[in-house]
Parts: C-alpha cells; structure tokens; sequence
C-alpha cells in the first residue's frame, strides 16, 4: 500500500484553472499590438531567439498572430474548465510557455504562470479523470506503474510548494534592505506612483489612509508579515494554512485593485491553492461533507453528519 496521497485532487484542477485564467486574461485584454511589438533589445514583433524560438507565435504569420491568440485563449478556456486534463496538459504548458517567452512585454505573472504550468503539466499527464473536478480515482495499490506515477505526480506538485515557499521568502527579504520598508512609508510612494498608483475611483479612500502614519505603516509592514508567514506555510498546521491562504488571497486582491495586475493576482492564487492546501486534499461540498478531506481520508458519510 502506498504511503503517499493521490495528487489528483480538484486542489490541484483548481490551480490549473487559475494558472489558464492567469494567461488567457493576458492574451484577451491586450492587443496583440500591445503584446508584440518591438521592444528593447529587439526589432521584430516577435520574441524568437534561442530557446524562445520553440513558443508558438514564433511559428505564425504576423498577419495571423490576432487570430492565433484567440485561438489560444479558446484553448485555455478548455483548460480552466477541467476537461480531459492528461490531454490538456502540453497545450497549456506549450500557451503559457510561448506567451512568456515571445511577447514584449512580460512580467512577473506571465513567468509565475509559466513555472506553474510546467510542473502542472507533469502532474496533469498523469491524471486519468475526465475532469479535473471529479474525485480522485480509486488507488489500485497492487499496479506498481500506478504508484511510481502517482509518486512522480506528487513529487512535481511539492516542487511547486518549494517554489512558491522560497518566492515569497525572497520577495519578504529582498524588501528589507531598503529604508522606505524599514521606516513604513514604501506604500505612500507606491500608491502615489503614476505607473502603479491606485486608480481614480479608489485613490480617495487609499489616499486617506496613507495620510495616516499608523495607516501607511500598516498597509507596509502587513503585506512583509504575510509573505514571511506564507514562507513558512509548509511547517505550520493545516488551519494556519488556511488562514494564510485567506490572508495571502486578500493581499493579491488588493495588488489586482490598486496596481491592475491581474493576470499576476491569478497566477499568485494558483500558487497559493497548491502552497497552503495539503498534496492530496480535496475540496467538498453540501451540509454533509467535509469542506476539506485531508489526504487519505474518505469523506464522512451521512450517518456521521447527522
């Protein structure tokens, strides 16, 4: 009998759908004017040196590339939705990949979304289930081919729990040095920022607060707390977990709201599913189930409800 849980929970088909939002939010909300173009460093429309030359725009006419990222997007809908994720999964992975690697201009969230897609990818082509949502299969402890798989799956989805444990003790740390984190006040300069500053409709409210020292200071230091907590996920209990996932969703709202980053607060959210949710736990619903089965648990059944 293993001793691992199976990886093939609606958890992890929750992640692959907030990653495949992430990417088709990029590619349906920005032109493909905006998205290629030349850029520093470059003079075609498309990113295509070296390894990017492998992403999928670099294989399309310019005067199809509208099309080609429709396409895209009609793909990564198919993703979200959950259906078939085995044969799904390089499809996703080859999108999110070719949009990092070939649009002007990337960020954060498109490489996020990439890393995400890679290792979801390895724990997606082993799936057998129709969808993603659907239980997880039934263990059949006697069939070594299915253990070594599962284990395999299991391993690329802690991957993504490192990755995601040491992205947000970076971004915790990386922010120390500087004074205007150490002395509170980073967040009066950022959301006074004409780039990256509150939007008109909610600069009233943000701006009566960053008036405040108490509220500057706090709208600084919190989001530190809550990345270092976030770095520390994988050693506390589960209902820590669950409340760094609260905390953590929160955080990236508000980054979405002020900044308009979207397409990074999905990415990031997708991340956080897989970080704070044990490997092998699966989302239930109705008053008769248990809203998280820990792994290798059945759910209780009625009689036990009552």
């Amino acid at each position: 009998m293993r001793s691992f849980p199976s990886p093939w929970t609606n958890v992890y088909g929750l992640a692959r759908t907030l990653v495949a939002l992430a990417t088709s939010g990029t590619l349906l909300w920005s032109g493909s004017d905006t998205l290629f173009r030349p850029s520093a460093g470059r003079d075609d429309l498309v990113g295509c040196d070296g390894l990017r030359s492998i992403g999928l725009f670099c294989h399309v006419p310019e005067q199809r590339l509208d099309v080609a990222r429709l396409v895209c997007v009609a793909v990564l809908l198919v993703v979200a939705s959950g259906w078939r994720p085995r044969w799904t999964a390089l499809p996703h992975l080859w999108i999110t990949y070719s949009v990092w690697a070939n649009i002007a201009i990337p960020d954060g969230g498109d490489q996020i979304a990439c890393n995400l897609a890679v290792l979801l990818a390895l724990a997606a082509l082993g799936d057998p289930r129709r969808r993603h949502w659907d239980d997880p299969p039934e263990e059949r402890t006697g069939s070594v081919p299915s253990q070594v798989t599962a284990f395999a799956c299991c391993s690329a989805l802690f991957v993504a729990q490192l990755q995601m444990s040491f992205l947000y003790f970076q971004a915790c740390v990386a922010k120390l040095p500087h004074t205007e984190w150490a002395d509170g006040t980073a967040m009066w300069y950022w959301t006074n920022n004409l780039a990256f500053g509150a939007p008109g409709w909610l600069h009233p409210v943000v701006d009566a607060v960053v008036r405040q020292p108490l509220g500057v200071a706090a709208l600084t230091w919190v989001p530190l707390f809550i990345e270092l907590g976030l770095a520390l996920a994988l050693l506390l209990p589960r209902r820590g977990r669950l409340y760094l996932l609260a905390a953590g969703f929160l955080f990236h709202l508000s980054i979405a709201l002020m900044m308009g980053l979207w397409s990074f607060a999905f990415a990031m959210w997708a991340g956080l599913v897989l970080l704070c949710l044990p490997l092998g736990a699966h989302l239930r619903a109705g008053p008769r189930a248990q809203s998280l089965t820990p792994p290798g648990r059945p759910p209780a059944p009625a009689a036990a409800a009552r």
